[in-house]
């Protein structure tokens, strides 16, 4: 993956550097898809089955993501 800056309200910026590591990365999936979804509109499928190959290769199982997206 490559890195991006984007401006952010101070609060935002401040609660994400705070979050734990699992809560940083469910965000940034979250982030992926929407850039994904905003940029490059194709079906939310094909996305979808992106974001889980992205995941994959980055070593979050499925078991995985579901404990990161369980966790609030």
């Amino acid at each position: 993956m490559t890195s991006i800056t984007i401006p952010v309200e101070p609060q935002l910026a401040a609660a994400y550097q705070q979050a734990e590591p699992e809560q940083q990365e469910k965000i940034q999936l979250l982030l992926n898809l929407f850039l994904e979804k905003t940029i490059n509109p194709k079906p939310l499928l094909a996305v979808m089955e992106t974001a889980s190959q992205q995941a994959i290769a980055n070593g979050i199982t499925p078991e995985i993501l579901a404990d990161i997206l369980a966790d609030e």
